[in-house]
């Protein structure tokens, strides 16, 4: 999961695509990069770490130009240097930088193609690149010095003829404009923005709508499944359907986890999808535990706030704020490798004594994913002096792994797979465990003027919607994406670098 925007505008883009990737930095927190365009030459700053910290002001003074590209990572493969940052670059045709969300399903056979047959070079193993340099072949078919609108749409729609998996692109191509465009089923997500100036209507693309609203752009609609959006230098916007719309199939995990509740994606509010999760598990509760003894409900901030006090109302028990969390630390999550993400959660979060003390607790959570985290905030809540210590999910059991850019590659990892519902709560330490039920879940994130009627769920139910998943794809991307590969490799890159050192 990234997050991604572009601008065209009559004025310099490097201050907003700058603030537009600090409210987008929640969707990555491993990289980031910003590419301008001024006069047909290109400004690129880009490195490993938080947005605040890659990007100085003699960085911004260097980015000129009304046009540009922006990208925060996420890591599914690791990301040891910033040679694997984006936004990605070639020269040929013409110069395109490219930032992406997702993952490609058949990223490993196109870039063979693209080495023995497109004659391309491709510098990292990213996915990305291999994305771009597809764009930049299918392209450069044109054979033309300037590329027309219907050109780049052509270019597209072989994009997607090769490529398959989710992704949300946005691409910068030089002397003409700004590109975007989304995967057949919508599974990543990207909006369109337009601002009036005193020169002309301004554009921007960008993964979720909260970008839109800082920057004071109006969101116009989302780039629908297989469409391609162009916006030329002077500010007019074309859109052609590239690829057919068989099945509008957003991931579901974007407004379970990681979307900002102030977006609004596929005409859903991620934050109502969320006080519809709560109101759900509620009866589940009712339901399924008619004579609990919960004296507190306890959110663990930030995602599960609104489904925690959804949870509270219905069952006419107290919510309170149990923990105090250290905004300076990133989203646990999303953090490179297991042991990281083990060390972050005592620092990222302190209990309230006052409020577990004696206590039978309701400990509510967006979802469980590894049950590392989850086992240590249970811990934190008994240390607390809680008396007895039940845990809620607002999404279903995590059995399968994820294939379209989120960091769930191995379901050994997955601390649902192949256990029940007791079973996940003895690891994890609970007294009692509830989760979501999937029907509920979907429930929850749709409504009556929603765009979609279905979502892509095969983090919970192991249905991929691309079709194209087998076994043998699961178990390759088992052995190069698990914590354990990421450590062979960035024990070979340390290795590397103190071999260069020595020469």
């Amino acid at each position: 999961m990234c997050g991604i925007v572009g601008i065209v505008g009559h004025a310099p883009v490097n201050q907003q695509i700058y603030d537009a990737l600090i409210v987008l930095q929640h969707r990555g927190q491993d990289a980031a990069g910003i590419m301008t365009c001024h006069e047909g030459q290109l400004f690129l700053r880009k490195n490993t770490g938080l947005v605040r910290d890659v990007f100085q002001q003699r960085h911004m003074l260097a980015l000129k130009g009304n046009m540009g590209v922006g990208h925060v990572r996420y890591p599914t493969a690791g990301c040891d240097s910033s040679s694997e940052a984006q936004p990605f670059f070639v020269n040929s045709p013409y110069g395109i930088c490219l930032g992406h969300n997702g993952n490609l399903t058949n990223a490993a056979e196109l870039a063979e193609v693209l080495i023995r047959e497109d004659r391309r070079h491709l510098n990292t193993e990213s996915d990305s690149e291999v994305l771009l340099n597809v764009l930049a072949s299918e392209l450069s078919r044109a054979g033309k010095p300037r590329a027309s609108a219907t050109d780049i749409f052509t270019a597209v729609t072989q994009v997607y003829r090769r490529c398959r998996g989710g992704f949300a692109v946005v691409a910068m191509i030089v002397g003409h404009g700004l590109l975007g465009f989304r995967d057949p089923h919508g599974i990543r997500p990207l909006v369109i923005g337009r601002r009036e100036s005193p020169h002309g209507p301004e554009y921007m693309l960008a993964s979720e709508s909260v970008a839109l609203d800082m920057l004071g752009f109006t969101l116009v609609r989302d780039v629908a499944p297989g469409e391609a959006v162009f916006i030329d230098e002077q500010g007019r916007m074309y859109s052609h359907q590239c690829a057919p719309s068989t099945r509008h199939t957003p991931c579901i995990f974007e407004y379970v986890y990681f979307a900002r509740p102030d977006s609004i994606i596929d005409n859903i509010s991620v934050h109502k999808a969320r006080l519809r999760m709560g109101d759900l598990l509620a009866e589940k509760i009712r339901r399924t535990w008619p004579d609990h003894d919960l004296d507190v409900v306890i959110p663990i901030p930030d995602t599960s706030r609104s489904a925690a006090v959804q949870v509270a109302q219905h069952l006419g028990i107290k919510y309170r704020e149990g923990f105090v969390k250290n905004r300076y630390i990133g989203r646990t999550f999303i953090m490179p490798g297991q042991e990281q993400r083990a060390r972050s959660v005592r620092s990222k979060l302190n209990a309230i004594d006052l409020e577990f003390r004696g206590k039978n607790v309701l400990l509510i959570d967006d979802s469980i994913v590894r049950g590392t985290t989850s086992a240590q905030i249970i811990d934190l809540a008994r240390e607390a002096g809680a008396h007895r210590v039940y845990f809620a999910s607002a999404a279903p059991p995590v059995r399968f792994p994820n294939v379209y850019g989120i960091d769930m590659p191995a379901a050994s990892e997955l601390v649902a797979a192949g256990r029940t519902e007791e079973e996940v709560a003895r690891l994890i330490g609970a007294d009692r465990l509830i989760y979501q039920d999937i029907d509920d879940l979907v429930q929850a994130c749709l409504h009556h003027d929603a765009l979609v009627t279905e979502f892509d769920t095969s983090c919970f139910t192991g249905e991929y919607v691309t079709g194209d998943v087998t076994a043998d794809y699961l178990a390759r991307l088992q052995e190069a994406r698990s914590d354990m590969a990421r450590a062979r490799r960035r024990q070979l890159h340390k290795g590397s670098l103190k071999a260069i050192r020595a020469v």
